[in-house]
C-alpha cells in the first residue's frame, strides 16, 4: 500500500508500533493525504489485517472463479482497501475539479479492536467533514449506516483449591460459580432490543481430582444504542458481582472495543446521495444496521458523517469459503469516487 500510494504522488507517513515491554508488536500504520486548497476534509479507513493465522495464504492462496474471487481477506478486506485507491485514482484521472482534501488511513489492527491506530484514526478523523470506511458490502449490496458497539470483556473468578475426593467441602469452586454466572450473563439476552451478551469461551481448573481456584469467561457485549449499551454493562457487571459460591470473588476487565455506531441525520444525507449516485450509475443501493463493529463506529462517535461497507459485495467473511463478486468492483469504485466528489 505505501508503494501503491507514493507511485501516485501522496504523501505517506509510516507510523511504527512501539508496544510495552512484554507485549505483542503490531504492523506499522499508514496514513497518506492527498491535499488540496479550501477546507473540505475526506477521511478513508482500510484495515490491512485478516483474523487468518500465519501461512493460510500459502494454504489457501488467492484465486479467481468465473466472476467470483476467493481467498483470505478477500472480502474483509482487501477488495475495500485496494477500492479506496482505485477510487481516488479515478477521480485524478478525470481531473475532476475541486476535491476535497483526502487521508487515507490503513490500520493493521482492526481485527483486534483497533488499539494502536484507533487514536491514529480519531486524530484524523477531528478535521474530517465526512469519512467512509471500505469494508465490504452486505451479501445483498447493502452499505452500511448503523453498526452495534462491542467491548470483550475478560470475568476472572477465583475461589480456592482443594482435593475433591478427600476434602471437597474445603474449597470455593470458580467453575461451579462461573456456570452460574454464564446462564446469568445470557439472561441478558433480550432485556433490550439488539442487545447480545456471549460467553465464548470458558477456561478454568488444573486437574479433574482438584477443586477449582480459578475459572475466566471471556464475554461479548454488543448494543446498537449507548444508552443500552450502558445500562446492559451495567447488568454485566451486576451479574458478576452476585456470588452463589461463598468466598469466591470476581474481577470484570474490559478490553478494547468500539462504541455503537448510530444513523444519524448527517449520515441519513449521505445515504440519500449515495442512493442517488447509485441510481446514476445504472443500480439500486440501500442501507442497513449490522451487528459487527468496525472503524467506522468510534468516528461515527465523534459526529462525524460516516458510512461504511462501500467496498465490493462479498461475503463469509472470517471462513475458509470467504468471497468477493468481482463484477461489484467497478461500479463500487465509482459509487465511492461519487461519494467523495460531492462532500461539500
Amino acid at each position: 500500500m505505501q508503494a501503491s500510494f507514493e507511485s501516485r504522488g501522496w504523501s505517506v507517513e509510516r507510523i511504527a508500533h512501539r508496544p510495552e515491554a512484554g507485549r505483542p508488536r503490531l504492523g506499522d500504520v499508514l496514513v497518506a493525504t492527498l491535499p488540496a486548497p479550501g477546507n473540505r476534509n475526506v477521511l478513508l479507513v482500510g484495515h490491512m489485517d485478516t483474523v487468518f493465522p500465519d501461512g493460510t495464504a500459502t494454504e489457501r492462496p488467492f484465486r479467481v472463479e468465473g466472476s467470483t474471487a476467493y481467498g483470505p481477506g478477500v472480502s474483509d478486506m482487501k477488495g475495500g482497501l485496494l477500492g479506496g485507491l482505485y477510487a481516488v485514482g479515478a477521480l485524478r484521472d478525470a481531473e475532476a475539479e475541486a476535491l476535497p482534501t483526502i487521508t487515507y488511513v490503513c490500520n493493521p489492527d482492526e481485527e483486534i479492536g483497533s488499539p494502536f491506530s484507533g487514536r491514529i484514526i480519531l486524530e484524523q478523523a477531528r478535521s474530517a467533514d465526512a469519512c467512509f470506511v471500505l469494508e465490504g458490502a452486505r451479501e445483498n449490496g447493502d452499505i452500511v449506516s448503523a453498526r452495534k458497539g462491542v467491548t470483550d470483556f475478560r470475568i476472572v473468578i477465583r475461589g480456592r483449591a482443594a482435593h475433591a475426593g478427600v476434602e471437597p467441602e474445603r474449597g470455593r469452586s470458580a467453575t461451579i460459580e462461573a456456570a452460574h454466572m454464564v446462564i446469568a450473563l445470557h439472561e441478558l439476552n433480550g432485556r433490550w432490543p439488539g442487545v447480545t451478551v456471549n460467553v465464548g469461551v470458558i477456561q478454568g481448573g488444573t486437574r479433574p481430582n482438584v477443586v477449582a481456584d480459578r475459572c475466566e469467561l471471556h464475554v461479548d457485549l454488543r448494543a446498537p444504542a449507548a444508552s443500552s449499551f450502558r445500562e446492559a454493562e451495567a447488568a454485566l457487571r451486576a451479574a458478576a458481582a452476585r456470588r452463589v459460591v461463598p468466598d469466591t470473588e470476581a474481577e470484570v476487565i474490559a478490553l478494547s472495543g468500539f462504541p455503537p455506531m448510530e444513523k444519524t441525520e448527517a449520515t441519513a444525507r449521505l445515504v440519500d446521495r449515495a442512493k442517488k449516485i447509485a441510481a446514476d450509475l445504472g443500480f439500486e443501493v440501500d442501507d442497513a444496521a449490522t451487528g459487527g463493529a468496525s472503524d467506522a463506529n468510534p468516528v461515527a462517535g465523534l459526529g462525524v458523517p460516516t458510512l461504511d461497507g462501500l467496498g465490493p459485495i462479498g461475503g463469509a467473511d472470517h471462513s475458509p469459503a470467504e468471497w468477493l463478486d468481482l463484477e461489484t468492483v467497478t461500479p463500487r469504485i465509482a459509487l465511492l469516487a461519487g461519494l467523495i466528489a460531492g462532500v461539500g
